[in-house]
């Protein structure tokens, strides 16, 4: 019997620019269709690290060459990220699939998600975005617009905006009703757009960037999926990666998961999220597992041949 699953695509399934993308799209696509030809359910989510970079730089040149457009909200970036992979990624996906002879509607939901405004995260900016800047530009950028900077590793000034954890998915039920229809939905892109509940019923638009993880999990979590498949870099995760006492993990339990993040076996911002992503959704109800692996092993990884499976 097929499984509903929800897959959290990496960077390196995207490319890093336009071109990239079109050719890596393909490639993702076949191995989504793999699946969906299984017989599974299938919702995908992506991230936008290099995209919504690039969106922000196009953006900030244009209103420095021509002050009347102003300047574009991150949250508008990630709105726009999300439009135009999600355009590259259902246009492949839609090919691949009838190649195959599957008629099955593909579609992407523009995706807000709602953050808690009294999250710790603001009060500690730390997701470095953007272009690299001189110390000049930085301090005037503080000066003028309040934004949070950071010197990265010698290599010049950064802008650094909050992660907060997501709440909830505004367009869940749109998502549902996809899914219910037989469709397969491209979602929550870049971790979703960030928004807070204002007076009335407005969502405003935040400074912040939410974790592709962190968010594909809640998604999992709110379409009732069986399986959470978080696709990275490596076949399996390891402890004591890079050292000669290396060791690939197979299977991990969340309790021996957080026993192994304690003792920092996993690098912020790389590996740790999506561990902690993976145990959030297993424990999140009886039989629901999360499986970490490369993209091309997706299918071998639902099929218990490899990968890491937490449960």
């Amino acid at each position: 019997m097929g499984k509903r699953i929800v897959i959290a695509l990496g960077g390196n399934a995207l490319g890093n620019n336009l071109p990239e993308q079109m050719i890596a799209v393909k490639q993702t696509s076949k191995a989504i269709a793999d699946l969906i030809q299984e017989g599974h359910e299938v919702i995908i989510s992506h991230g936008n690290g290099p995209q919504v970079g690039m969106i922000q730089k196009a953006m900030a040149a244009l209103t420095a060459s021509d002050s009347k457009y102003g300047a574009v909200p991150l949250s508008v970036c990630g709105a726009m990220s999300q439009g135009y992979i999600g355009y590259d990624l259902q246009n492949a996906l839609r090919e691949e699939l009838l190649d195959r002879g599957i008629r099955k509607p593909v579609s992407t939901i523009i995706t807000q998600v709602i953050v808690d405004p009294r999250d710790p995260a603001f009060e500690h900016p730390t997701k470095p975005i953007g272009n690299f800047l001189s110390e000049e530009d930085a301090k005037r950028l503080v000066k003028e617009k309040g934004y949070t900077v950071v010197e990265d590793a010698g290599r010049g000034w950064r802008r650094v905006v909050a992660s907060p954890k997501p709440q909830h998915i505004v367009e869940i039920e749109t998502i549902r009703a996809l899914m219910d229809a037989g469709q397969v939905v491209v979602a929550a892109g870049g971790g979703g757009i960030p928004v807070m509940e204002t007076e009335g019923n407005h969502l405003k638009g935040a400074a912040a960037v939410i974790d592709k993880d962190f968010c594909s999990a809640c998604l999992a979590e709110l379409v009732d999926a069986d399986c959470l498949i978080i696709l990275t870099a490596v076949e399996k995760v390891a402890i004591n990666f890079g050292k000669p006492n290396q060791e690939w993990l197979s299977e991990l339990t969340p309790e021996r998961a957080r026993v192994l993040i304690a003792e920092g076996h996993f690098a912020p911002g790389s590996m740790l999220p999506k561990v902690q992503a993976a145990v959030q959704f297993s424990e999140s109800k009886a039989d629901r597992y999360a499986l970490i692996t490369l993209l091309e092993k997706a299918k071998d990884g639902i099929e218990g041949k490899t990968g890491t499976i937490i449960r």
